[in-house]
């Protein structure tokens, strides 16, 4: 359970870092979402721009069965690495948003559960 909450922890500084990032039109702003009940955090980039509705995810971490899953990552940044730098073991991050028979091949971790991976399958 302490690895779980200091995961949560590490994610919440994470995202809090990049919503002080300012954003390029001051029509949009930046906003966190955190779930906690579902361990669900997402960075979403929010408002108007051009007349036309901005809502863009730009950053989206779940925390399924203790592990980390990177689900998008619209930033130019290594989140991934930057997790490992705040002491989330690499096996311990899921690169959910990459396919799920490429995972293997990556430098983190796999689903814990096999049922995990046929859930996330499009």
């Amino acid at each position: 359970m302490d690895s779980l909450n200091n995961y949560r922890k590490v994610v919440k500084q994470l995202l809090t870092e990049y919503a002080e990032i300012p954003v390029f039109d001051s029509g949009t702003k930046n906003e966190i979402i955190f779930d906690w009940e579902n361990d669900r955090y997402m960075l979403i980039n929010i408002g108007w721009f051009n007349e036309q509705r901005i809502h863009h995810c730009v950053i989206h971490i779940d925390i399924i069965d203790g592990q980390v899953w990177i689900q998008a990552n619209n930033t130019d940044r290594l989140i991934a690495e930057e997790l490992v730098a705040a002491g989330v073991p690499a096996k311990s991050i899921v690169l959910g948003l990459q396919p799920p028979e490429v995972r293997p091949y990556t430098a983190y971790g796999v689903p814990t559960r096999e049922q995990q991976r046929e859930s996330l399958k499009v």
